[in-house]
């Protein structure tokens, strides 16, 4: 992991499917996660989106507490602010300062759960508080390989 920048970033919106799961439940066999991502690809919701460009959003929102407890994970597109709901479910990812966190190259799959514990670690280590109002995963043009990917996660901070 690269030393992580801060950006501001404005609120956007995304569309896609969601789970409500927590990483306790993510550590187990009924892991939710995971078979999310499979409906997402194997029925092809990327192509039923109104999508405002092709970058896939992993995002984290409707946080309980904190990392400890349940909350919302969202696969989807981003789209125009206008764009209704129809059958998906649609998140908004508030205006915020963000940490910005970048893998290293590899698996998606292995790079992006070893991202999430470096983040555990440096924010605790570092006595981050984190806003948890909305968090986020971008898959995009690094992300073509899915076998030698290159993922960024915004962790929303408190300013």
């Amino acid at each position: 992991m690269t030393k992580p920048i801060v950006q501001k970033k404005e609120a956007f919106k995304v569309m896609g499917i969601s789970v409500e799961t927590s990483n306790e439940n993510e550590m187990t066999a009924q892991a939710k996660i995971p078979s999310l991502w499979d409906r997402f690809y194997q029925e092809e919701i990327y192509k039923q989106i109104p999508a405002l460009n092709h970058t896939v959003y992993g995002v984290y929102s409707d946080y309980t507490t904190d990392v400890n407890d349940a909350y919302q994970m969202t696969i989807g597109l981003e789209v125009d602010k206008d764009t209704q709901a129809n059958k998906w479910v649609t998140k908004t990812i508030p205006a915020s300062q963000y940490l910005v966190f970048t893998s290293k190259k590899g698996p998606i799959a292995q790079i992006v759960v070893e991202l999430w514990q470096e983040i555990w670690n440096y924010c605790e280590e570092n006595n981050i508080k984190r806003s948890y109002t909305g968090d986020f995963e971008v898959y995009d043009g690094k992300c073509a390989d899915p076998g030698n990917a290159l993922v960024e996660i915004y962790v929303g901070i408190r300013e």
